[in-house]
């Protein structure tokens, strides 16, 4: 098995600390903290590059705050400088594993994301239905998965190809900084719950589930035959147990995929049959309620055409990739902003 040493340089150089602050800024430009470190923008980085470099860099408090969509979850947020040193921190160890992780795992990748998956199952779907006739799916997800993560784990699953001592070092104590499992809001938590169940990827795959998809902590296995996927959903349940201490959650069911006598696979924001898709129901109603609240915000001067023309095409970029147009057009027309 090949592990990598020598990984907590690249953390730490000047160069890559610059290009993690590129990152973390984006489409954030214009907040206060993200002003007052650019302020002192070579002073910031140095400091921190010192603070690495003497192993006396120490993440900062977490603010604590709720989401609310797609449904109510607690998150946290770091002070700026520590996104930059974890963007850093990813950038050097990601490719360790990207090119080992399950082809089909969708989340926080690049070149894969919510369209790409939605493409692929909906490819499945038609591929099953028209060589048997019928199709069922296995659609699953992980009970609190972020809060489940079990820290001793993780470290034990991360310092299998890290060999390098101060790197495992700082991953310990951004691991440690939450508890229990690791916060919604970290980048570092995207890239270690990929990570985390990338081992449950590698166990299907030994299993020879030919059409197993998965985004970050929901999966999906298309087939023809309810039984196999009774026998597949007993086998997950057991090993994420017993291998990393997860349960599914009562959500997890099987079900026949049909327009007449089934239903739709609710899946990465769509409703999928193998003939065609849908937006949410509930994905249009928080349209709605966007579009209210940004007729509100522009009345108020609170914001300006360009950040409402942005919103709604990054909504119409989403909703293109559905059978939509009649609700496109039922939602956004006649839609008014004025002072």
């Amino acid at each position: 098995m090949k592990t990598y040493k020598h990984l907590y340089e690249q953390v730490y150089q000047f160069d890559n600390l610059y290009n993690a602050y590129l990152k973390a800024r984006r489409g954030k430009r214009q907040r206060a903290e993200v002003l007052r470190f650019e302020a002192n923008l070579e002073g910031e980085l140095i400091q921190l590059q010192n603070e690495l470099m003497w192993d006396m860099y120490c993440t900062g408090p977490y603010r604590v705050f709720k989401v609310y969509e797609p449904k109510e979850r607690v998150a946290a947020a770091l002070p700026f400088r520590d996104r930059v040193l974890q963007h850093s921190l990813v950038a050097t160890i990601e490719p360790i594993w990207e090119k080992r992780f399950y082809y089909h795992s969708y989340a926080c990748r690049p070149g894969k994301g919510a369209h790409a998956g939605a493409d692929r199952v909906q490819r499945w779907l038609r591929e099953v239905k028209r060589a048997h006739g019928r199709v069922y799916c296995l659609k699953a997800d992980v009970r609190s998965y972020f809060a489940s993560v079990d820290h001793a784990a993780l470290i034990k699953i991360l310092s299998r190809k890290i060999r390098c001592p101060r790197t495992m070092d700082l991953c310990r104590h951004i691991i440690g900084t939450w508890d229990p499992g690791i916060p919604i809001g970290n980048l570092t938590s995207q890239l270690f719950a990929n990570i985390y169940l990338n081992e449950f990827d590698q166990f299907i795959k030994q299993l020879q589930v030919k059409r197993y998809i998965r985004y970050m902590d929901d999966w999906v296995v298309v087939h023809h035959d309810k039984e196999y996927l009774r026998a597949v959903r007993k086998l997950a349940e057991e090993w994420l147990w017993n291998e990393l201490g997860l349960k599914l959650n009562q959500k997890t069911q099987i079900f026949p995929v049909s327009l007449w006598r089934g239903r739709a696979l609710d899946f990465l924001g769509y409703r999928i049959w193998p003939t065609h898709r849908r937006l949410r129901k509930g994905s249009i109603q928080r349209m709605r309620r966007r579009l209210r609240k940004m007729q509100q915000l522009y009345r108020a001067g609170l914001i300006g055409p360009k950040e409402i023309q942005q919103r709604i095409m990054s909504w119409i970029g989403y909703a293109k990739h559905a059978d939509s147009y009649h609700i496109r057009q039922k939602l956004l027309y006649g839609v008014g902003f004025t002072k």
